[in-house]
């Protein structure tokens, strides 16, 4: 049961996610006909590689690239103390990200995100990889039997063994009656305010709305209270 997990030692986790990069024309030729392929049956006879990948590429590991990733953790006196790791460089973002696990407190951690695996945990791993650079333990699950992985996923838990559904993080937080993170924008919205209005910052803050919710979701599904506070460490 969910009840008897310390709450302490979970990390709720978001990431921000866009095309690697802003247009078509700036990816290489073998880059196209890869994307080319890999979407061919995925898209619609009248959508062409090329408006596919403006649509879809932010949210494939293999053609997109990391902008921001938020944590959370809880301190005894309910208070969501969140840090986030953003910018341009995303081998940076994971390499200061990765760092963090290297506290004492994070050796057992484990991991909580919306639709986490599904997405979150396996694009985090991937970007690893692709930037050269090693997991952190608890992304790592090669040999591990499924109660070994220490991992949580609240659309996982809220399916209760329901394969077919689906469920938004926002329409969770309307259901427990958590103000919406969405108040100024959405996930569709990311890759246009990063490239084109370049406001980073409006991401970040998009992200750690994210958290607080998944956060206070959580606590909702265990029936406590929502947080009063967090406290942004950056």
């Amino acid at each position: 049961m969910i009840h008897h997990i310390p709450i302490e030692r979970i990390l709720f986790i978001d990431i921000e996610t866009v095309p690697g990069s802003g247009a078509w024309e700036e990816l290489s030729e073998p880059e196209q006909i890869l994307w080319d392929k890999k979407t061919k049956f995925q898209r619609k006879d009248e959508i062409s590689a090329e408006e596919f990948y403006s649509e879809r590429a932010g949210i494939m590991a293999e053609f997109g690239k990391i902008i921001c990733i938020t944590i959370g953790m809880l301190e005894k006196n309910d208070t969501l103390k969140i840090k986030s790791f953003a910018g341009d460089d995303e081998k940076k973002i994971l390499l200061e990200f990765g760092e963090i696990f290297n506290s004492p407190r994070l050796k057992d951690v484990i991991l909580c995100a919306h639709n986490g695996k599904e997405f979150d945990f396996p694009w985090i791993a991937r970007r690893f990889l692709i930037n050269g650079i090693m997991p952190p333990v608890p992304f790592q699950m090669f040999g591990k039997k499924p109660w070994e992985i220490p991992h949580i996923d609240t659309m996982e838990l809220w399916k209760f063994g329901d394969y077919k559904s689906f469920v938004s993080l926002e329409l969770l937080a309307h259901l427990f009656g958590i103000p919406t993170p969405k108040d100024d924008i959405d996930g569709s919205m990311v890759s246009s305010i990063y490239y084109i209005e370049k406001d980073l910052q409006r991401i970040v803050d998009y992200c750690e709305k994210d958290v607080l919710t998944l956060a206070n979701i959580f606590r909702r599904m265990r029936q406590e209270d929502l947080l009063k506070r967090y406290i942004n460490l950056d």
